[in-house]
């Protein structure tokens, strides 16, 4: 049956994907500051750079997806990543002896292509199974591709360990090679039956039809005014999000201090990777269970329920006297995000219109990309002002209004 093959190819491709981007990114700062020589500053502009893109790209390669073809959009996002983070991974013998352009500007380019290939699969890779195997279906198979994404995130911390002992640059390469072989498989399997184009009139231009579709999306969210909230809203999850996921491993290492045991960094933070997917993977399993994902209601207060644990958990770690505390508090707000992602998307999708899904997808994950690129260096400079706890404090507050917004979709005065 052509909903369950449908099911299946995302559920591959959300597989390979989670397997390529933990074996790249668990052990990304052994390589960037061990090997690239990369200095802090460095760093936070990588990530701006890669917001930034994504925060232009988004809307349009949205768009694209609406207008044209949810399935071409992933595959050429899949081939633009491979790609980039091949590049990524030969930054330095790129600016070899010779070479003109040093080995940041190289990441700088790698951080560009990341970007706009990310957004071509964004918001097209759900938008695409959506429609293809019915909204009724599309919170099981959120869960179930969000399980899988964890197994492979197993696999990678292990994959990534072992090759960074090789090379730093190896989990790269090796990363690049799987979004490359995948663009190949979606090539031979993805199909789309159920996507229907925008009509438009026979001699409008390419530039014309995108711009009706960006419009149609445009309107779809001032028609919701739960949508607006959420977008509105999804700037300050983003800014908590960057500050956080940036700042964490700093708080370890600086503010409590690791353990004075005869283990490597890099094994440190494996571990503590694996515990969090590992646990996250149990919560997707109990959440499978016990939340109809059918029920928008339901669905709805999982949300705010997993975003109050949240928040919790960051504040926690912001407070946090010890290792062991601070360890708890990374472990439960890791988890509760790996089990709020499939949530999240499937209560979005509830609220969309399949003729402009991908676009209005697009427009949430630019209203992430500018809260990211706008608050991450306000939440990075409390920290060089005042301190990296005060910076993970921030980060929570940041995420109060999240759930402001839930508990008012809940009583339904949205």
């Amino acid at each position: 049956m052509y909903i369950n093959r449908a099911s299946q190819v995302y559920m591959m491709m959300s597989f390979m994907m989670a397997l390529a981007n933990s074996t790249m990114f668990t052990t990304s700062g052994i390589y960037h500051v061990t090997s690239l020589g990369l200095n802090p500053f460095e760093l936070v502009l990588m990530g701006t750079v890669l917001e930034l893109t994504v925060l232009i790209f988004e809307g349009i390669t949205g768009v694209v997806a609406d207008t044209y073809s949810r399935r071409i959009s992933v595959i050429i996002g899949m081939f633009i990543l491979g790609f980039g983070f091949t590049v990524e991974g030969s930054a330095l013998w790129l600016a070899g002896a010779g070479s003109i352009i040093s080995v940041f500007a190289w990441i700088v380019f790698s951080q560009i292509l990341f970007g706009i290939g990310w957004t071509f699969v964004s918001g097209a890779n759900t938008a695409w199974v959506v429609d293809e195997a019915g909204e009724e279906q599309a919170g099981a198979i959120l869960m179930q591709s969000q399980r899988l994404s964890l197994i492979a995130s197993l696999l990678g911390i292990g994959c990534s360990v072992g090759l960074s002992m090789i090379t730093p640059n190896l989990p790269y390469l090796i990363g690049g090679m799987l979004y490359a072989m995948l663009g190949v498989l979606l090539l031979i399997v993805m199909k789309e039956t159920k996507f229907k184009r925008q009509e438009h009139a026979p001699q409008a231009s390419h530039f014309k039809r995108m711009t009706g579709t960006w419009l149609s999306g445009a309107k779809v969210v001032r028609k919701h005014p739960l949508l607006g909230v959420i977008i509105a809203v999804t700037l300050f999850s983003g800014a908590a999000s960057e500050g956080y996921d940036r700042l964490w491993q700093p708080f370890l290492i600086r503010g409590i201090g690791l353990p004075d045991l005869p283990v490597s960094m890099a094994v440190w933070f494996g571990v503590v990777s694996a515990a969090a997917t590992l646990l996250g993977l149990g919560g997707v399993r109990l959440a499978e269970k016990w939340i109809d994902m059918k029920n928008e209601r339901k669905v709805s207060t999982a949300m705010l329920l997993l975003t109050m644990i949240r928040v919790a958990a960051i504040l926690s770690l912001a407070v946090a006297p010890n290792f062991a505390w601070a360890i708890v508090s990374v472990l439960i707000a890791g988890a509760s995000v790996s089990i709020s992602e499939p949530v999240y998307g499937t209560w979005l999708n509830m609220n969309l219109e399949s003729k402009t899904r991908a676009t209005v997808l697009s427009m949430v994950s630019q209203s992430d990309a500018l809260g990211q690129t706008a608050g991450g260096p306000v939440v990075g400079w409390i920290g060089s002002r005042f301190s990296i706890r005060a910076s993970i404090l921030s980060a929570g507050i940041l995420m109060l209004p999240v759930l402001a917004v839930f508990g008012r979709i809940i009583r339904k005065r949205i």
